[in-house]
């Protein structure tokens, strides 16, 4: 496959592009996986602190 490529004087470029944007995607992937673990974390806090304030527990 990458035999076939023929990219010429601009293979360090498109090939740099495809690498900062597979970065970019990973970044992007990894911090919402984070920030929906941290937002679940916070609302089964929230919905901890309701149900002991009904005296639900």
């Amino acid at each position: 496959m990458w035999s076939d490529l023929q990219l010429g004087k601009y293979e360090i470029t498109v090939l740099s592009a495809y690498a900062v944007a597979l970065v970019l995607i990973v970044a992007l992937i990894v911090a919402t996986w984070a920030r929906g673990r941290r937002v679940r974390r916070q609302l089964e806090e929230a919905e901890a602190r309701l149900g002991r304030n009904r005296g639900e527990a």
